[in-house]
């Protein structure tokens, strides 16, 4: 199963995800979501994979955020996926995903879950005979 990986090229933590995916052999296709933004039923599906639906989702760090941070505590998700649609800049990257997980920004730990299982499996043994 392919991974996608949402990402803009000036992002440091999309880089390293990239070559996390590049280094652990898994499959993954990239797209710049500046050069080929998501569309708003895309970005349905991203909330409806997350646990923590706009924090996760939305970059706090946007110069465009904080335009419109006041506006957006009121906006419908509706409202909300339409101004991240028009302004993918609010979009917290990376975005990983496949068909049932979903992972926001590059974290080590949390990106192996990407990895298939036999690889988690054979990583778990390895690292309980070393412990022994």
């Amino acid at each position: 199963m392919k991974v996608n990986l949402l990402s803009t090229p000036s992002c440091t933590s999309c880089r390293k995800a990239k070559q996390w995916l590049i280094d652990h052999n898994v499959e993954f296709v990239e797209r710049n979501i500046f050069a080929n933004p998501l569309s708003e039923q895309e970005l349905k599906q991203i909330f409806m994979l997350s646990e923590g639906g706009t924090d996760d989702v939305i970059s706090t760090r946007s110069f465009v955020f904080d335009q419109c941070k006041d506006k957006m505590s009121s906006m419908t998700i509706s409202q909300v996926i339409s101004l991240l649609a028009i302004h993918p800049e609010l979009i917290r990257r990376p975005i990983l995903m496949d068909s049932k997980r979903i992972e926001f920004g590059f974290n080590e730990d949390e990106i192996r879950c990407f990895l298939p299982r036999v690889t988690r499996k054979c990583e778990l043994e390895q690292m309980v005979r070393e412990a022994l």
